[in-house]
């Protein structure tokens, strides 16, 4: 029996051992789940009146939980996205875009202190987080070896093709930005290159069944992303018409702003022998050579002269901006960007979005993952992790 006892506990030692490696220190995740992630699971905007969660900040929780290798909180987050926003059934219904507080209405009968509810607040699902959540349950099914999560992602996949896409006349099937609300006329749709990444495009052609329809609606990214940039700024919102293409968004007046910041963030994370990098990194060096000028990224560009606004992009705009520059090969630009990032949070907190920015262009660039070329996500703790900063 000593001996068992020992052989046990020497197995039980190497099993803790092995998980113990498995997990590389990442602070800024630590941090995110500290102060935005309520424990059991709901990313929280607590820069909104109604302490919002939106599917998006769902999805990059999933995700930064793959990379973090933190698997109790990747279910965490799951089964709220699952239980509030998909009516309990991600297999049945898209999650709603965005869940919180409720106005108090106003006191009926004997009802003389009505207080507030919860809930959906906006039903129509965005296309943008229901890929990036399709895409890390099936990543995380692969790295986890767990079939349930690739069975959903699977699902999920489906459903999105089916409800979340269209075939446009001369450009193919396209990613529209949600089921509803994006074809304002009859000849015009409305698209968002951000929501495109083309590692995650590409990851979903390679690892799903309906390859051609995949195939279609990864070509008709990579033309969204590189064929929308006229000056080399990415614009937050674009028309698509039939027989004239891409045209200018009038109700966001073709702006790059805090959509379009993280084209380049996707840009920059492409691996080096993903097929459409090399268009994705060369049509937007003019964001490049502005922030090689100035120190910054601009808060709000016109796309269609070029021209920036006067305000400096926040912290979350310098570390998404940075991998794109590493990528281009200005590295000292990139650790600048990402000093910036590093000063402004330690003048004032993050808010939501500039800290998801964050975790993924500093993460990106401290080695905490990598893209390969068909897009499936490598963490550095399937291998070694990066030296600590």
């Amino acid at each position: 029996m000593p001996l068992l006892r020992a052989l046990l506990m020497g197995i039980a030692m190497i099993a803790s051992a092995r998980a113990m490696a498995g997990t590389c220190a990442w602070p800024d995740w630590d941090s995110f789940k500290q102060g935005t992630l309520s424990e059991d699971g709901r990313v929280v905007d607590r820069s909104t009146p109604q302490q919002a969660t939106v599917s998006e900040g769902q999805a990059y929780a999933l995700f930064f939980a793959l990379v973090a290798n933190d698997r109790p909180t990747f279910d965490r987050v799951l089964n709220w996205t699952q239980n509030n926003l998909a009516q309990g059934d991600l297999t049945a219904h898209l999650p709603a875009w965005i869940w919180g507080r409720h106005e108090a209405k106003e006191a009926t009968g004997s009802d003389k202190s009505p207080s507030p509810g919860w809930g959906v607040i906006d039903a129509n699902p965005a296309s943008d987080a229901d890929l990036w959540i399709a895409y890390s349950l099936l990543e995380a099914g692969r790295l986890w070896h767990e079939r349930s999560y690739t069975a959903l992602g699977t699902v999920l996949a489906r459903t999105i093709l089916s409800q979340e896409t269209a075939v446009l006349p001369g450009l193919g099937r396209t990613l529209l930005p949600g089921p509803v609300g994006f074809h304002p006329q009859e000849e015009a749709w409305r698209l968002n290159p951000s929501y495109v990444p083309l590692q995650v495009m590409r990851r979903l052609l390679t690892a799903l069944p309906q390859q051609a329809a995949w195939t279609a609606v990864y070509d008709s990214s990579v033309k969204l992303v590189t064929a929308t940039a006229p000056r080399g700024f990415s614009p937050d919102w674009v028309l698509y018409r039939r027989d004239k293409g891409f045209q200018p968004d009038e109700a966001s007046k073709a702006e790059s702003a805090y959509n379009a910041i993280r084209v380049y963030l996707w840009a920059g994370m492409l691996a080096a022998d993903a097929p459409s990098r090399g268009a994705a990194l060369e049509v937007f060096r003019p964001m490049a050579d502005f922030v090689a000028s100035h120190g910054f990224p601009p808060e709000r560009v016109d796309t269609q002269t070029g021209t920036a606004g006067s305000n400096a992009g926040n912290a979350g705009f310098s570390a998404a901006v940075a991998p794109y520059l590493a990528a281009l090969g200005h590295d000292d630009l990139a650790r600048a960007q990402a000093q910036r990032t590093r000063s402004l949070a330690r003048e004032a907190p993050l808010g939501y979005y500039s800290q998801v920015l964050a975790l993924f262009g500093l993460g990106y660039l401290d080695g905490l993952y990598r893209f390969d070329a068909d897009g499936a996500v490598i963490p550095a703790w399937t291998s070694t992790c990066p030296a600590a900063h």
